[in-house]
């Protein structure tokens, strides 16, 4: 049980350099959920569930949902969408 806890330890310092030196915004998001969802786990292997469903709902859950909803009014969503479809397009498929 404690190699799970040390390699999930090792998951969570892996994501949080991660997520400073990503350089794209929708990464660096998806990669705070999984900190998040992996921070609920060890608090679970810590026998404190009360922490593991509160760090699950506001870590992954709330936080997540409002730094999208950012960057759809920010635009930032749209902006990868349209990236998406010249590569797509230079490619030579139309």
């Amino acid at each position: 049980m404690q190699v799970f806890q040390y390699i999930l330890l090792g998951f969570l310092v892996i994501c949080a350099f991660s997520v400073s030196f990503s350089k794209k915004l929708l990464n660096s998001i998806l990669i705070f959920m999984s900190y998040s969802l992996v921070m609920s786990i060890i608090w679970i292997c810590l026998e404190s569930p009360d922490l593991a469903i509160t760090e699950a709902a506001v870590g992954a859950g709330v936080t997540s949902v409002l730094f999208f909803v950012t960057l759809k009014k920010i635009h930032a969503i749209e902006e990868i969408k349209e990236e998406a479809d010249r590569k797509k397009g230079g490619d030579g498929n139309e």
